[in-house]
């Protein structure tokens, strides 16, 4: 659910004016390892053996064409190179740790922004709105090799945390804004809803496994055998300091996948829930190009009951709430270019 840091579009932050190239070229770097298991609000603390890991990078190409009159479309290239260690996925906790991993292009995304102001040198604000469309392009099916036994291995999709797509064409909208408090202080902030309309892709998720225990026979009785194609979300606010070539920044960010879907059903397995971030960041600004850095450290998670969860607690009489890795910190390292 952790979205990329798409870089800072037509403004300018040495001079507070929009930028007069026509292209812009934008190279964000992402990395976080999860292993923290959360149920609720509640850090399970689990052993050693029972932990798994993900850890994951991205790359995220976007290149901008800027037009006239505030207007500006980018293309968002990533690419992703994914890995999952775990006991649990190949045999259970008395057998070796293996790892699955997955690996090439992410969902290619097609954005279309409007300053609702026009633009111009030394102005005090601006709200900026994004349309786009987020392309089923990255592989939602992806497979690995699964150990049942140290002499034998099974060929099925990876778990969906480190799968490279959703599998489903989504409706992107977004909210850009920043205002000038003095010459070194501003305020940014940043709003991104996908709205994902495709029910289920299709893919299972039990990694090659015939359901045995009451756990995974209610997975597949509630529907939560098949991967959802969840909508997400995630917010960003903030301040930024000025100083000749530098900007500091300070800021909360959340982020999350709902419950619920703004269109279409919400059947299939999702793990709901958001995680809430401090987010410093740094910025080293050139003539034609900006150098950045942004380290979110979360201080907040939690993980809510699904449409199969609910589904459970009914049938089973048990309240039923499932975990949720979560990772400690999130680096993002990108440069963007003025072409």
């Amino acid at each position: 659910m952790i979205r990329n840091i798409s870089g800072f579009g037509q403004y300018n932050f040495t001079d507070n004016a929009f930028s007069t190239s026509e292209w812009q070229l934008n190279l964000t770097n992402r990395y976080f390892k999860s292993y923290r298991d959360v149920k609720g609000t509640t850090n399970l603390n689990l052993p050693d053996d029972s932990v798994q890991f993900n850890r994951i990078y991205n790359l995220d190409i976007t290149l901008s064409r800027i037009l006239r009159n505030g207007w500006s479309l980018s293309l968002s290239v990533p690419i992703l190179a994914n890995n999952r260690s775990s006991k649990l996925e190949h045999g259970g906790v008395k057998n070796p740790r293996h790892s699955t991993q997955s690996f090439g292009l992410g969902d290619i995304r097609f954005t279309a922004y409007k300053w609702l102001f026009a633009p111009s040198v030394n102005q005090k604000g601006n709200v900026q709105v994004g349309l786009g469309i987020k392309l089923p392009t990255g592989d939602y099916k992806y497979q690995d090799y699964f150990y049942r036994k140290e002499d034998s291995l099974v060929l099925a999709p990876v778990n969906p945390s480190i799968q490279l797509g959703d599998g489903g064409t989504g409706i992107i909208t977004e909210v850009n804004a920043f205002y000038n408090l003095t010459k070194a202080f501003s305020l940014h902030g940043n709003f991104y809803y996908l709205i994902n309309p495709r029910d289920v892709n299709g893919t299972s998720n039990l990694l090659g496994r015939i359901p045995t225990t009451p756990a995974q026979i209610n997975l597949v009785k509630a529907g939560g055998n098949i991967n959802s194609v969840p909508d997400q979300y995630s917010c960003r606010a903030g301040v930024d300091f000025k100083s000749k070539n530098f900007i500091l920044s300070a800021g909360m960010r959340m982020e999350g996948i709902p419950v619920e879907d703004l269109i279409g059903n919400n059947n299939g397995f999702r793990r709901p829930g958001f995680n809430l971030s401090v987010e410093p960041g740094i910025v080293y600004i050139m003539k034609h190009a900006s150098i950045y850095s942004y380290v979110p450290i979360i201080v907040s998670r939690e993980t809510k009951q699904s449409f199969p969860d609910k589904k459970v607690t009914q049938f089973s009489n048990t309240y039923t709430l499932g975990q949720g890795g979560f990772a400690n910190y999130i680096i993002f390292l990108g440069v963007q270019l003025s072409l």
